[in-house]
């Protein structure tokens, strides 16, 4: 990405982020819920390969590493200063006591839906597990602000809920049969159906504890990212450099995730969830990547082997100079240049086919 155009989106940053006072008071604190997109130190201590907590990750990062599986900024970090926060919400491995109530990160890289999804790397957080932990949080929570006589229901209720999962039950699942058997058990659809209706009780323990504005986030185009490019035939990829069989699994996932979306604004009290197209907006993104000032949209500023995808970003590794040009950071992850577009558009967007019914902006105010 070139210099200029950086520039214009930092500007356009700092724009969002000067508006936060609006927000301030409206959103007193923001949980998140996730993989390795968004994990801020949770799997620092653990067993585990799914771990950034070293050099080059965090290279652009204020402060160097903390476990981030990104050069910089993840799209949360982008959220939480956009919803008027002026610290990053921290992770749950390291949060307790009255920081809970400004938010917690409870994302963990490699975690599923399913509980046996990303095992082949280690130890991490399930979707269930972060539940799990959010609970425990919600009475810890409780405890704290019946001091002051206020209804840990109503003050959650004012919080902003980002939940992002799904991209491991394809990756470190479904599409690793060498590992696991749920390529040959389900068909696409059937594998689709059965996440869903997984994921769509771990979301209503979520609105049971508390959640009300909830923004559910969709699966990418996994099918475009360098790890799979580097393990995919000439005739698994398309003309647009992706693996369509993995993306029309995607689409199938999205879509019933959109339905649960709706199903779930319709009949529980009080829910205000909305869906974040993300496959939408990182297509859009591919698809015009010079716009944006974008050169390489199928490498990995950092990793070895086909498309630096083929091993991920090592330890001290030298990254590429250039990443403000480059979509994807190592494998499987964006770069921070990437990540606040993905960020504003989940934000701000003015259309539904990236924020349905309506953007986070609009969900803080609601």
């Amino acid at each position: 990405m070139g210099l200029k155009t950086f520039t214009l989106i930092i500007v356009s940053f700092l724009g969002l982020v000067s508006a936060r006072s609006r927000s301030r008071g409206k959103v007193p604190c923001m949980f998140i819920f996730g993989d390795s997109l968004v994990d801020n130190g949770n799997n620092n201590d653990i067993l585990t390969l799914a771990r950034a907590n070293y050099l080059p990750y965090g290279v652009d990062f204020p402060g160097g590493v903390t476990g981030r599986f990104c050069n910089g900024r993840t799209t949360v970090d982008f959220l939480a200063a956009f919803l008027g926060f002026s610290e990053y919400i921290p992770p749950y491995a390291t949060t307790s006591g009255t920081a809970l109530l400004r938010g917690v990160n409870f994302a963990s890289g490699a975690a599923g839906i399913r509980d046996e999804t990303g095992r082949n790397l280690g130890e991490h957080l399930s979707m269930n597990q972060q539940v799990a932990n959010f609970a425990r949080s919600v009475e810890e929570m409780r405890a704290l602000l019946s001091r002051s006589n206020i209804s840990v229901t109503a003050y959650l209720r004012k919080c902003i809920f980002s939940v992002g999962m799904g991209s491991n039950d394809y990756l470190n699942n479904y599409f690793m049969p060498d590992y696991y058997n749920t390529g040959s058990q389900y068909t696409p659809r059937e594998y689709a159906s059965s996440l869903i209706q997984d994921y769509g009780r771990q979301l209503m323990e979520l609105y049971e504890l508390g959640a009300r504005k909830v923004a559910v986030i969709g699966v990418g185009q996994i099918g475009c990212i360098p790890y799979e490019l580097a393990r995919s035939t000439n005739d698994d990829a398309n003309g647009a450099r992706c693996v369509s069989r993995i993306n029309n699994a995607i689409i199938l996932f999205n879509s019933g995730l959109l339905s649960l979306v709706k199903s779930f604004n319709s009949r529980l009290p009080g829910a205000k969830f909305t869906y974040i197209n993300s496959y939408s907006s990182f297509q859009h993104l591919i698809a015009n990547a010079s716009s944006y000032g974008f050169t390489v949209v199928d490498k990995g500023c950092c990793g070895v082997g086909r498309n630096n995808g083929q091993v991920t970003c090592l330890p001290f590794q030298q990254p590429c100079s250039n990443r403000t040009e480059y979509i994807f950071w190592d494998a499987f992850h964006p770069t921070e240049a990437a990540n606040i577009i993905l960020a504003q558009k989940a934000y701000a967007s003015k259309y539904c086919s990236d924020a349905y019914p309506i953007n986070i902006r609009q969900l803080a105010k609601q």
